[in-house]
């Protein structure tokens, strides 16, 4: 049991570091606070929640591994490689798929929302 409890000590390490030391995590945690308080201020419906949070998920995930791969990628090739370069490269690409995903799902979600209260205001 201590294995298992010490085994979060360590993720919350990584995810401490990660957010220390990444810029583009930091980015996306600030786009996750937006959203989340757009999702409360909009009074999303509970499956638009759930959309929203897989969003979060998969974004957050995906920049979390790629951290990751970059690091094990330095570690295992500190001098220029080209093939090092294009698993970096891939890896970047993860976080941007995931990342247009939760763009566009979130404007399906909050644009409707937004233009309703624009048009009301008006």
């Amino acid at each position: 049991m201590k294995k298992f409890i010490r085994g979060f000590g360590y993720a919350f390490k990584g995810l401490k570091y990660a957010t220390a030391t990444q810029l583009n995590l930091r980015v996306h945690l600030v786009a996750t606070l937006i959203a989340l308080f757009m999702g409360y201020a909009l009074d999303i419906s509970t499956s638009e929640w759930l959309w929203i949070i897989l969003c979060i998920a998969l974004v957050l995930i995906a920049e979390l591994l790629n951290t990751a791969l970059e690091f094990l990628t330095d570690l295992v090739s500190p001098d220029y490689n080209e093939l090092a370069g294009h698993v970096k490269d891939v890896s970047a690409g993860a976080v941007l798929v995931c990342a247009i995903f939760a763009l566009i799902t979130g404007a399906i979600i909050f644009l409707p929302k937004l233009m309703l209260l624009i048009n009301h205001a008006a």
